[in-house]
């Protein structure tokens, strides 16, 4: 590649989308007190269906961040610097599930002493399902995830002045010590979060495929970005086919990984045939909530199968574009699933709804807009590998 890798200064993202963004955030807002001034128990549970979505998109992508020093890719080192931009995302995200840890009796059953002293079953769990320990959990959850965001992008963004390869290193390192720690704190936050709205049933495979769609939501968020990114000339000419391709093979492969567990934990809970876990699967296959399970099944797997399938789909940036939109929307509709009808015995999708997803996409364009004006380089220059990313071909 002739081009300078110390040409690669960020270009300032264009008027028009600072528009759209806080179009969208305001919008987002107006809509969502007016939600919670109609109907606060819906409107705080479609919250904590967005704070779940970006939980996803923030700490999947610090999950995607350490894959790449763990594993020693290449061909991701020149995108990269998007990754860091939703990571920093963290501390919002951390800020918003403020609002849900302070109104826990709207959203979690087990919250209730009253409830608490005439179920048996919620007695049993009450050492783990309390206010107190809820509350240390989620602080110790994003205190790891935060140390580790904060340490490895400020390698990463040291890199660019020092050229240091020894930070690379480093975070190999910590890479290598958050993905246990990830695993752990991800699998309890989708418990205490998505599960614990029906205290009553269990999986033991919950976390594994909350992760699965964690992962798909992030791989969706990057992917696009850097697409929209690519199209508008942010990058140059320094994308190839191949970078692409390989968004594409992994958005494919967690699409199959996604729909494996989903299968996994239908064909465990059907075959176990146990009343307290048959119950909660029966649910959404009645009173309209079968529709969503419907959803499920063409939208996040059969649809993105066979559109990610051939090996040109998957290098084709229009295709990849829509089915990056696409899948984020079904890691939404997977989302809304798991957790409204633990709530509502029938079904529920309107205005309310629609507010809070117009609010989380405001949400992170905003971010996403006020992170990008703080970088000074599109492409980690100071980093080792990249120029073996730039050359990279399959």
């Amino acid at each position: 590649m002739s081009q300078d890798i110390q040409t690669f200064e960020a270009k300032p993202l264009s008027a028009r989308f600072k528009q759209i963004a806080f179009g969208l955030l305001f919008l987002g807002l107006g809509l969502s007190v007016l939600a919670f001034l109609v109907d606060s128990h819906r409107a705080l549970a479609n919250y904590n269906v967005i704070f779940a979505l970006l939980v996803s998109v923030s700490v999947g992508n610090l999950f995607l961040f350490a894959i790449e020093y763990l594993s020693g890719a290449v061909w991701s080192t020149v995108m990269r610097r998007v990754n860091e931009i939703f990571i920093t995302f963290i501390p919002v995200v951390f800020v918003m599930g403020l609002f849900v840890l302070f109104n826990t009796h709207s959203i979690f059953h087990w919250s209730h002493e009253e409830a608490v002293k005439t179920d048996k079953l919620l007695q049993w769990k009450s050492p783990y399902l309390n206010e107190t320990f809820f509350t240390i959990r989620y602080l110790v959850y994003f205190l790891v995830w935060g140390i580790f965001a904060f340490f490895m992008t400020k390698n990463s963004l040291k890199q660019d002045e020092s050229k240091e390869q020894l930070l690379t290193y480093k975070n190999s390192k910590l890479s290598a010590a958050f993905i246990p720690f990830f695993a752990i704190t991800l699998t309890f936050y989708s418990i205490d979060f998505l599960m614990s709205t029906e205290p009553h049933w269990y999986s033991t495979i919950f976390g594994v495929y909350y992760f699965s769609g964690t992962v798909l939501a992030a791989l969706s968020v990057l992917t696009l970005a850097i697409i929209l990114l690519h199209e508008k000339g942010y990058f140059g000419n320094i994308l190839r086919r191949d970078h692409f391709y390989n968004l594409g093979a992994l958005l494919f492969a967690f699409v199959n990984f996604w729909a494996y567990i989903a299968f996994s934990q239908f064909l465990l809970i059907w075959y176990a045939n146990l009343p307290e876990e048959t119950f909660w699967m029966i649910h959404r296959w009645e009173k309209g909530w079968e529709i969503f399970s419907f959803i499920l099944i063409f939208g996040h797997f059969l649809i993105p199968y066979f559109s990610l399938l051939s090996q040109q789909s998957k290098s084709n940036l229009s295709r990849l574009k829509f089915m990056a939109t696409w899948i984020l929307i079904m890691h939404y509709v997977d989302l809304y699933w798991l957790v409204m009808p633990s709530l509502y015995k029938e079904i529920v999708f309107g205005w309310i709804e629609i507010s809070f997803i117009i609010l989380a996409v405001g949400i992170m364009l905003v971010l996403f807009l006020w992170r990008y004006n703080k970088i000074k380089n599109i492409v980690p220059i100071g980093d080792p590998k990249l120029k073996r990313s730039l050359e990279f071909h399959l």
